[in-house]
């Protein structure tokens, strides 16, 4: 799995961040979402997915 984010797209929520910390955080300069481990352990997979869903911009994708 890794985790693709559309710094463009994103409206900075900060939902991915609020779900998932230790995977996402956001930019001091424009609140956007920065990916901390793009290709986060498999244990992670249900809250990456739950953060992809919740994110209201769609600016968060995962490949497999």
């Amino acid at each position: 799995m890794k985790i693709k984010a559309d710094t463009g797209r994103c409206i900075g929520a900060g939902m991915c961040a609020l779900t998932l910390p230790e995977v996402f955080d956001q930019s001091e300069e424009d609140g956007t979402v920065v990916v901390l481990d793009a290709e986060p352990p498999a244990a992670l997979r249900p809250a990456v997915n739950r953060s992809v869903q919740l994110c209201p911009s769609g600016a968060l994708s995962v490949e497999e």
